[in-house]
């Protein structure tokens, strides 16, 4: 008997639940009928995450969610789900340093640069020789080890950093205005003395 009482006593009975049909959650069978009906008149099931989203929303919720990208530097379209992988690794554009010289340039240049660059020698203070960039590793591993196998150090066994700059705009040449001007002026005075020196020898031969 006192089992009995104990399994109809509200305070310790287990509240039965319900699943709603709409978000699959589990709603107190009490509730179920007016939270079904309001889950399925407000909520919408998003087909991207399966997140349940107020339907006045959906258009926010995939925007900021699941929305293609447009790339700013390559100007192509990517999904949201490769952004970051396209930004840090995909995109041509994306700035990169040189290995050989630290000058950072777009990704789809960097072979071309990296040719040119790695073919550039540098003098090895040790065995006062020129070596490429290229293989400048190469060469310390080895050409430059002691006596027990291990790589010496030195300053000169990094590769030198060098610093690619574009060449620097050339100046016009500043027009010489105030040499033309005495120029000018040194001919129309030349000018006006031979016309005055004509004149007056013209008037002589005339009184002759």
């Amino acid at each position: 008997m006192a089992a009995a009482g104990a399994d109809s006593d509200p305070a310790t009975a287990v509240p039965a639940v319900s699943t709603c049909a709409h978000c699959q959650r589990e709603i107190p069978s009490s509730n179920i009928d007016l939270h079904s009906v309001h889950c399925a008149r407000n909520l919408q099931k998003c087909q991207h995450c399966g997140e349940m989203v107020p339907r006045k929303l959906m258009d926010e919720h995939y925007d900021e969610n699941h929305a293609p990208m447009n790339c700013t530097l390559c100007k192509e379209t990517i999904d949201r789900e490769s952004w970051d992988l396209h930004k840090s690794e995909k995109c041509p554009q994306r700035m990169v340093a040189c290995e050989y010289c630290e000058f950072e340039l777009p990704a789809i240049d960097l072979n071309e640069h990296q040719d040119v660059c790695g073919n550039r020698t540098e003098h090895c203070q040790t065995c006062r020789k020129y070596i490429r960039l290229r293989e400048w590793i190469g060469h310390e591993m080895q050409c430059h080890t002691n006596s027990n196998g291990s790589a010496e150090t030195s300053s000169a066994r990094t590769i030198p950093e060098r610093e690619v700059r574009p060449p620097a705009p050339v100046r016009p040449a500043r027009p010489a205005h105030g040499s033309q001007h005495k120029r000018l002026l040194f001919t129309i005075a030349v000018t006006g003395i031979a016309v005055m020196v004509g004149s007056i020898l013209f008037q002589r031969d005339e009184s002759f």
